[in-house]
């Protein structure tokens, strides 16, 4: 099918097609579906809340994008757009107009991305070799090339070529003159991330260079006696050699250290939005320039007494700028999750070269990201899985706790699938690779646990909305100060007794509005919601619990009643066949071969107990033949049917025959009610639209779930049983771990579950779902927190907000408490930013020196709002000491990363 999209090129193909004997048309429904793709940006020069939103703003309004989120703590943009109208480079367009720095991350959509550094290129022709050299590999779709980081980006399609092919198109270009290799995995975030922590440090340290000299010549030098004549030794009329070393002193780290907060101030002014950049550079120029214009007075007057304050805009930035530098150091520990979730796939790996007949021709030992698809991997006892792929040689046990939390080691042998990050025990594999890079599943927990990060929790939306107005109000409430000190010190409102020596009333009052700009903090705002959700879904990832982002956090902490489905959930979801009762004369093999064939083209547990029965009973588990299926059906919540040697086979539970009008014998409902009785599950089978027999099907009742339900209903959290099974069952199931029978609800089908969710939403109740199959993602979805089991089916992973790597119940306790924990944190780290704000703000302005003659000065007041962002992040980060709780026993499975 070809996707057109000019008009003329349409009608001019589809009468070149009709030329040569086809028919041809059109198809406009293809042309108008959308599409989307979602990229994540690296954003650069972000400061406060303010400089986030505003820039989300930016993205929103672009034509072709359908969301986007920006992030202050990981300085990352996460944009869902349609590739057909805009494109990436588009999206960093606008972020550069806007006034940042951007930096593509990843493109989203079916496309893989690589970083190689290219050694040797030194000319646009270089660069314009290789690119044409590579673009004539098929499956490569973009290049961009850095000449000053010698760094190249290459999009492509995994299933066609890969990075070793790139390598090589590069070293065979231009006779061999230019080296290619891999970028190191992580190093352009961590490398920005280093950059900015190098860059704080550097300019902290030259500030203090230059400010400790001039904290000494205001403030101690003036009090030693010999020190003190010289530094008031007059230079020309009335200004002093102390003076004139302040000026030379402080106006270095005012206009060369202090330019990143010129720099962000004007890009935030003329963008229409006012930062902490704007906060810091009006504080300081306001100090730094009065104290100029009042030094330069004392030089042109033989009677005028300077009063500078060098001291307060040197003394300032150097304390913001230490701030900054522990704010960023201790914002990147917030991350550390995913660091550890990226080592735990190995560095290197073992290729082998195969020949036709499938002999090892050659071993080499390769980067792990230079696999493709298709490379055969040699894998060693005690190695890590390089890819998620197929074991096409060998045998061994794998140990896949560190990913799915199975505390046992899994056989796996020729045909079986490995999952990249896991540890092989105790044989040598031969693996062929079948997900490379974004695709294999470590990829994409990361990819969920970085999605999870950037996601916003509802109650950010508050500071979001504070942010719009707290730097112009501040402002506001600087210059009122200011205004309301001078005007009270002209009409001699105070006794001029309050006036320090060194001062006059002008100069108090200026201190007073200098103060309060520079002590109001909105960073620690921006970052009381986002550190600690990147915190809390961090530790959620180090315990096996992937919490998709603030929003899940948000609800999970108010849940108050929870429903589980039944199969795979409160139960192993390992059914096993335990009793056949047959009603009409019938061979055994014969009937077993029938629903076999039948069940063997389900998913469902189930289904797979059936077939796994057959296969005993025939002494073989390997390729085995079934007869073969046609018109299959797969009644979702009910059963199966489809057509087997011309005779219609049925199966599933009594609800299922009841619809195809199939009688059921009193024989048949006595054998249902013992059963039912016994908690195990019936499965009826119907040949021709006759009842033939009955499979008794058990699945054992996980150990933890009575402690599970006991625990919930200690905190005051209703439990309900919603099952597509029999009501015997679930009342048996409901039983055994001590939910009362109101509250089951049996023989659901899947809008039914969604149904009782929704009903319970009616009654004022936050509901949780917890299930594991495609018949519960309708409920997953309706409900307010979704709860996923991890070894549960793909669909109902993607619909959950929480998934539960380990499969253990006792994480659903574990995903409510730490929700609650992060939120408590997140309520502590409001109260403080404004607590902070609403307290340092009238104490900045003065309200106690009438009183107590108390003043907070300004670099004083600078050195506290630094404190309070720094305090902010580690308040966030003492999450990280988080420990399930109490009732839980400690007998749980290791979590997702290998502390």
């Amino acid at each position: 099918m070809y996707h057109i999209y000019n008009t003329h090129t349409e009608e001019m193909i589809r009468e070149t097609i009709e030329d040569v004997g086809f028919q041809a048309k059109l198809i406009e429904e293809e042309m108008n579906q959308k599409s989307s793709q979602v990229c994540r940006i690296q954003v650069n020069g972000m400061t406060c809340t303010s400089c986030s939103t505003t820039l989300e703003s930016a993205l929103q309004v672009i034509p072709g994008v359908q969301k986007a989120r920006v992030a202050l703590a990981t300085q990352e943009a996460e944009i869902c757009y349609d590739p057909k109208i805009v494109d990436c480079n588009k999206l960093l367009e606008v972020i550069g107009n806007t006034g940042f720095g951007g930096i593509l991350i990843s493109t989203g959509g079916g496309s893989s991305r690589i970083l190689l550094i290219v050694d040797g290129v030194n000319t646009e022709n270089c660069i314009k070799l290789i690119k044409n050299s590579l673009l004539a590999l098929q499956g490569v779709q973009e290049i961009d090339f850095d000449l000053q980081l010698k760094k190249l980006s290459i999009s492509y399609t995994a299933d066609v070529t890969g990075p070793r092919d790139f390598i090589h198109v590069i070293e065979s270009t231009g006779s061999g003159c230019y080296k290619a290799s891999i970028f190191p995995e992580g190093r352009e975030r961590e490398e920005h991330r280093h950059q900015e922590i190098r860059q704080y440090h550097r300019a902290f340290y030259w500030s203090l260079v230059f400010t400790v000299p001039v904290f000494f010549t205001s403030m101690v030098f003036m009090y030693i006696p010999g020190l003190k004549n010289v530094l008031e030794t007059k230079v020309a009329n009335m200004i002093t050699v102390g003076q004139v070393l302040r000026w030379a002193l402080s106006t270095p780290v005012q206009f060369i250290i202090g330019r990143k907060f010129y720099i962000g101030a004007y890009i935030a002014l003329s963008h229409g939005y006012a930062n902490m950049d704007v906060l810091i550079a009006l504080g300081t120029n306001a100090a730094y320039f009065y104290s100029v214009y009042s030094v330069l007075r004392a030089a042109t007057s033989p009677t005028f007494k300077a009063s500078d304050f060098f001291e307060t805009s040197s003394m300032l930035i150097s304390f913001i700028l230490l701030g900054k530098y522990l704010e960023v150091l201790a914002r990147g520990k917030t991350s550390e999750a995913i660091a550890k979730l990226m080592d735990l796939a190995p560095k290197t790996a073992t290729l082998l070269t195969i020949d036709d007949k499938g002999k090892v021709e050659n071993e080499e030992e390769v980067d792990s990201r230079l696999i493709q698809k298709n490379d055969v991997i040699k894998t060693i006892p005690g190695s890590k899985v390089a890819c998620d792929g197929l074991v096409v040689w060998g045998q061994s046990h794998i140990n896949e706790s560190m990913i799915t939390g199975e505390s046992c080691p899994v056989t796996k042998k020729t045909g079986d699938m490995v999952i990249g990050g896991t540890l092989n025990e105790n044989g040598v594999l031969h693996i062929k690779a079948t997900k490379v890079g974004s695709e294999t599943a470590l990829s994409q927990i990361v990819r969920l646990v970085e999605s999870a990060q950037m996601a916003k929790a509802p109650v950010q939306r508050f500071a979001d909305h504070i942010s719009k107005y707290f730097v112009p109000l501040v402002i506001a409430l600087s210059f009122c100060t200011w205004a309301s000190w001078f005007l009270a010190g002209m009409f001699n409102s105070y006794p001029r007794s309050w006036i320090p020596s060194s001062m006059d009333s002008f100069e108090l009052a200026l201190q007073f509005g200098i103060s309060v700009m520079v002590v109001a903090c909105p960073c620690a705002l921006g970052l009381a919601t986002p550190t600690a959700v990147m915190v809390g879904t961090g530790v959620g990832a180090s315990l096996g619990i992937l919490i998709k982002g603030g929003q899940a956090l948000e609800r999970a902490q108010k849940v108050n009643c929870i429903v589980f489905d039944k199969t795979g959930t409160l139960t192993i979801g390992k059914p096993m066949v335990v009793n056949t009762r047959l009603f009409k004369t019938m061979l055994p093999q014969e009937f077993y071969e029938l629903i076999a064939a039948a069940e063997v083209n389900s998913d469902h547990p189930l289904a797979k107990a059936i077939v796994e029965y057959e296969k005993k009973l025939r002494g073989s588990e390997e390729n085995l033949a079934w007869p073969e299926a046609s018109d299959f059906e797969s009644i979702t919540g009910h059963g199966v049917r489809a057509i087997i040697c011309n005779k219609e086979v049925i199966l599933g539970n009594k609800g299922l025959m009841m619809e195809q009008g199939i009688p059921i014998p009193v024989e048949a409902e006595e054998a249902l009610a013992e059963t039912e009785g016994q908690a195990q599950t019936s499965i009826l089978v119907s040949i021709d639209k006759e009842l033939i027999g009955v499979l008794s099907v058990s699945d054992p009742l996980k150990p933890e779930a009575p402690e599970v339900v006991s625990i919930l209903k200690s905190m005051n959290v209703e439990s309900m049983i919603v099952t597509g099974d029999n009501w015997g069952t679930a009342n048996a199931i409901a039983k055994q771990v001590g939910i009362e029978r109101k509250y089951v609800v049996a023989e659901a089908k899947p809008a039914q579950k969604a149904e009782k969710v929704k009903e319970l939403q009616d009654l004022g109740k936050v509901v949780a779902m917890v299930g594991d199959g495609v018949n519960d993602s309708p409920a997953l979805v309706a409900a307010d927190v979704g709860m996923s089991i991890g070894a549960g089916t793909d669909i109902a992973i993607e619909a959950a907000d929480i998934v539960l790597m380990k499969s253990s119940l006792k994480d659903v306790i574990t995903a409510i408490d730490l929700s609650k924990k992060t939120f408590q944190r997140i309520h502590l780290n409001y109260f403080w930013a404004l607590g902070y704000n609403f307290l340092g703000i009238p104490i900045a302005a003065g309200v106690l020196f009438p009183s107590t003659h108390f003043r907070l000065p300004p670099w004083i007041a600078g050195a506290a709002m630094a404190a309070s962002s720094v305090s902010v992040v580690c308040s966030s980060l003492l999450l990280k000491n988080y420990r399930k709780p109490k009732k839980l026993n400690t007998h749980d499975l290791q979590g997702i990363i290998v502390e």
